[in-house]
């Protein structure tokens, strides 16, 4: 406003200026001959032109300045009610979303005390006092709700020698329905039959896996069941074996791990103090001292032949994480071995378990390193660093890698095995970068289309070399309908066992076939051999049990 003001005052004195000018062109006039008032009237009307352009030119600024405003007034009006609107929504959605929540809550509440009271009514257990632990169910009345909802209390309650008593009434049996075997097991701590039934139903190791966290309650002390489960998993027979073709032992150590798995479900449901009354030093000390002698074994495994899928790795970080003694370890010696379970689901919840979390970026960068993008793309996502990692740019160049490593393949490129094989290798990693980029929806960021055609080319090319080998196998002959070409010959010649450098030598010049004389031996003995004799071509009515090429059958295998 201070600079409008200042044009305008500039404005108004023009005029004053204009007539202190006026009087010194009369004052040079006046020393001169000529008058000049021509020349002056033609400077007035070309000042008071300048003068008149100027101030319109101003107004119009004015104008403008004051529509400029008005229009600014009006966009932030409409920006504030916009903003009041969003907050109102947000506001109000946050309201709907407690409101579920609470009621989300108070329905859990309810159901679990539904249930808790039915179990009550319907159920107690008595445990007897022996050894095996048996269990027997009966039925309580009513009244007894009270003392059974106490008892449901004490699953948390350590016993007198400091062991956690798990005692509640269901004892396991609330969530184990298929299979309730898995209880008596656990009661009994019996980690070798528990071993066996699990490798007996493991076509149902879902519902076992899901079942086990509730078995585990029955146990007398589940970190002792569990760790004893863990004898066998370097068996002393296996010096000289190599345990990937092994499949017993295979199973018995992805069953360890399940165990170990379980046994850390069964914990996050727990209270912090039956976990710590559960896993006490004791236990914590058994499980350090199995840990320091896996440790040696580790470092005979190798990166590369393990591609991120190792067992013997993985059941050594779990064991660090269900008992809480990755502590007394190196970090760095852990990171190193992240690498070799990077393929398996469970690697990122085990980083969490360990506190590796802020190592993650070294991990990533060693699994780029050594060619596998796919299990650095997935910890990217799990972690959070997709931003320091570009998902697509590993992706891409995953599969750069693996067709220049096929193309490099040593052989003949133009074999069939060689270029079997590089197409095979291709179609993998085809097939692996696809299944990752549908798993995080990077189909924006990556697309896919021209990777499924190349992957239909590859099967189309796989299947019509299978079906060109298969055509070209050597087909067995098929015997002819009538009985001729490569049809079985029924004779009832006795078969000559006699070995072939002590029959005599066939005759180099054998008798013509028409010259030849049939013989008929005496019928007595079916199984005698023909005798060659002279006789003559005729052959009578009945003749027997003879074929017309004078071999004897025998009728009663004819059927």
């Amino acid at each position: 406003m201070e600079d409008t003001q200042s044009v305008a005052n500039l404005i108004d004195s023009a005029t004053f200026k204009i007539q202190q000018l006026q009087k010194a062109f009369a004052e040079l006039e006046s020393h001169r001959a000529v008058t000049l008032n021509l020349k002056w009237k033609e400077l007035e009307a070309h000042f008071h032109g300048l003068e008149k352009s100027l101030k319109r030119r101003f107004h119009e600024l004015e104008d403008q300045e004051k529509e400029y405003e008005t229009k600014t007034v009006k966009a932030r009006e409409m920006l504030e009610k916009q903003e009041a609107a969003v907050v109102a929504k947000e506001q109000a959605s946050l309201e709907r979303l407690q409101e579920r929540r609470d009621a989300a809550v108070f329905a859990i509440a309810n159901a679990r005390e539904k249930h808790r009271k039915v179990s009550n009514e319907q159920f107690s257990v008595v445990i007897s006092g022996d050894k095996g632990g048996s269990i027997s169910m009966e039925e309580k009345p009513p009244d007894s709700e009270t003392s059974e909802v106490s008892t449901l209390e004490d699953m948390n309650t350590p016993a007198e020698d400091g062991s956690p008593e798990v005692n509640s009434p269901d004892n396991g049996n609330a969530g184990v329905k298929s299979y309730p075997q898995l209880v008596k097991l656990c009661q009994e701590m019996d980690s070798e039959g528990l071993h066996n039934f699990v490798s007996d139903n493991r076509k149902n190791l879902a519902t076992i896996r899901e079942e086990i966290p509730f078995a585990l309650k029955a146990a007398a002390n589940p970190a002792h069941l569990v760790l004893d489960s863990l004898n066998n998993f370097y068996r002393g027979d296996l010096v000289n074996l190599d345990a990937k073709k092994d499949s017993v032992l295979l199973g018995l150590r992805r069953t360890c791990i399940m165990l170990m798995e379980c046994l850390n479900i069964l914990f996050m449901n727990l209270e912090p103090v039956s976990v710590s009354n559960i896993v006490s030093e004791d236990v914590k000390a058994r499980a350090k001292a199995i840990a320091e002698e896996w440790k040696p074994k580790l470092s005979e495994l190798d990166l590369d032949a393990s591609n991120g899928n190792s067992l013997e790795a993985h059941a050594f970080l779990q064991l660090l994480a269900t008992f809480f003694i990755a502590s007394n370890f190196d970090d760095e010696e852990l990171c190193k071995l992240i690498p070799m379970v990077s393929r398996r689901r469970q690697s990122a919840e085990l980083c969490r378990s360990l506190g590796l979390s802020e190592k993650m970026p070294g991990v990533i960068k060693v699994l780029i390193n050594s060619g596998r993008q796919i299990d650095a793309v997935n910890l990217a996502f799990a972690f959070g660093l997709t931003q320091r990692f570009p998902p697509a740019p590993l992706l891409k160049s995953y599969l750069k890698e693996a067709r220049k490593t096929s193309s490099a393949k040593p052989g003949n490129p133009s074999s069939p095995g060689v270029q079997s094989e590089v197409n095979e290798r291709e179609l993998t990693a085809l097939k692996a970068v696809i299944k990752c980029v549908e798993e995080h929806k990077l189909e924006d960021q990556y697309a896919i289309d021209s990777l499924q055609k190349r992957v239909l080319q590859l099967e189309k090319e796989k299947a019509d070399k299978k079906r060109e080998n298969e055509a070209s196998k050597p087909q067995p002959k098929r015997p002819r309908a009538n009985g001729g070409g490569n049809a079985p010959r029924v004779t009832n010649i006795a078969a000559d066992r006699t070995p072939p450098y002590a029959r005599p030598p066939a005759d180099r010049y054998p008798q013509y076939m028409f010259d030849r004389p049939y013989a008929y031996p005496i019928p007595a003995d079916n199984h005698c051999t023909p005798l060659f004799g002279a006789a003559t071509y005729g052959i009578p009515p009945s003749h027997g049990t003879y074929f017309g090429n004078g071999y004897q059958y025998q009728a009663a295998y004819l059927h």
